[in-house]
């Protein structure tokens, strides 16, 4: 039997909202995506998700090098002085880059430091980021998830056989994978198409689809005319394919209108329909409340096809310099 059967968080939300782009610095949202928030705006921000019922946050130790999970942790030490530390689901991730070497329990040192950083005393969800020396680190989640510490083990960036590699050796210690969080969008589906998401639904693992707006460029928001922040990372990624994805984003846009919705909440509505998790990056309120309405959108099967028809035809591949091959 499944040891961690009755304190594996049960995964409630739709929606996940991610703060990769709250930290600075190294790896951070002012380098990867161009953006600067203040303090006041990512208040802003929480607030509008607390009010929506969307309470899943996801960080990671190297987003900014701690100061993601510090900026989240201010606004989680506000939360907690008026609520129950079990309304947050705090989910953030172990990166193997960055362990001590010197340390016998890198692994749990980083996510003590991650929870002094976010104000908590465990996680409801830790992730190892990447399967840089595959399997070395699964071990070592296993007392964190008998102890409580971390209540679900989460594998990021895997392809399909690490995954079953490392649910294989957690299952030797009673213990599960509990989610998997890979890159998937119209644009990438080689997790759907790899049989990932199959697994994951036969398994009762949660998938959690990240970069499903693609940084912003299938939000709808940007075009040749329009391109993203000039000097950002995601603006190298994809300004030079805006006029390729004009007429997806278009057809987007159209889908949205019959369902009193924009482009955005069409790419969002898709992933939800798809059986995964969107995992949404939150840096302004708007984008809190769409990504709650988009959770209410209903695609046709008509639409989807529609949208994956157009999304293959840009001929398009995002697939990031950090990922494995899938298939």
């Amino acid at each position: 039997m499944n040891t961690l059967s009755k304190t594996a968080p049960k995964i409630a939300p739709k929606i996940a909202l991610g703060t990769w782009s709250w930290g600075a610095g190294f790896a951070g949202g002012d380098q990867v995506f161009g953006n600067h928030l203040s303090d006041a705006q990512m208040q802003a921000v929480f607030d509008v998700a607390v009010q929506a019922d969307l309470n899943l946050w996801d960080t990671a130790a190297v987003y900014g090098m701690g100061s993601s999970e510090t900026a989240l942790g201010a606004q989680i030490r506000r939360h907690l002085q008026s609520h129950r530390r079990d309304s947050l689901l705090i989910s953030t991730k172990f990166t193997p880059q960055i362990a001590d070497a010197q340390s016998a329990t890198p692994v749990a040192d980083m996510l003590a430091q991650s929870c002094e950083r976010l104000g908590t005393d465990s996680v409801d969800l830790y992730w190892v980021h990447n399967p840089t020396d595959l399997n070395r680190w699964t071990s070592q989640f296993v007392p964190l998830l008998k102890s409580g510490k971390i209540k679900g083990f989460g594998v990021s960036n895997h392809n399909l056989e690490q995954i079953k590699l490392v649910n294989d050796t957690l299952a030797k210690a009673g213990c599960r994978i509990a989610a998997v969080q890979n890159h998937y969008s119209l644009l990438y589906r080689a997790s759907e198409h790899a049989g990932i998401l199959d697994y994951c639904q036969a398994n009762g693992i949660t998938f959690f689809a990240y970069m499903v707006l693609e940084q912003g460029a299938l939000s709808g928001r940007y075009n040749s005319q329009n391109p993203l922040p000039e000097g950002s990372g995601r603006a190298e990624s994809y300004n030079k394919v805006l006029p390729q994805l004009q007429t997806l984003t278009d057809a987007m846009q159209q889908i949205g209108a019959r369902h009193q919705a924009n482009a955005a909440q069409i790419a969002i509505a898709w992933a939800i329909a798809k059986g995964t998790l969107p995992l949404i990056g939150a840096t302004k309120p708007q984008h809190v409340s769409d990504a709650a309405a988009a959770a209410a959108i209903v695609l046709t099967t008509e639409e989807i096809a529609t949208l994956e028809r157009l999304a293959e035809q840009t001929g398009v591949d995002t697939k990031g310099a950090w990922e494995p091959e899938m298939a």
